[in-house]
């Protein structure tokens, strides 16, 4: 299964939202908390290009974008493709 990586914060409630989701699909993740790691916050503000909000979502290294992001590509059909081990 793909490696799944989500920058949040402890005061979001998008991310709880976004880990309850990963959790209920059955996909494990890893969670960069921002607001605690300030080497976290550097890597998301360079892989998304100086994105500002969270939860941000790579998944095998590649940004998917946001909360909203993932749900477009779960109903797309296209979340199941990108989780894939490679």
């Amino acid at each position: 299964m793909a490696k799944v990586k989500i920058f949040s914060t402890a005061t979001c409630p998008i991310c709880d939202k976004t880990k309850n989701l990963f959790q209920k699909w059955g996909i494990n993740y890893i969670e960069a908390r921002v607001d605690q790691d300030r080497e976290e916050l550097k890597e998301m503000l360079s892989v998304t290009n100086g994105a500002r909000t969270v939860p941000q979502i790579l998944i095998e290294g590649k940004w998917i974008g946001s909360f909203t992001d993932l749900t477009e590509l779960h109903m797309d059909g296209k979340l199941d493709k990108l989780m894939e081990s490679n």
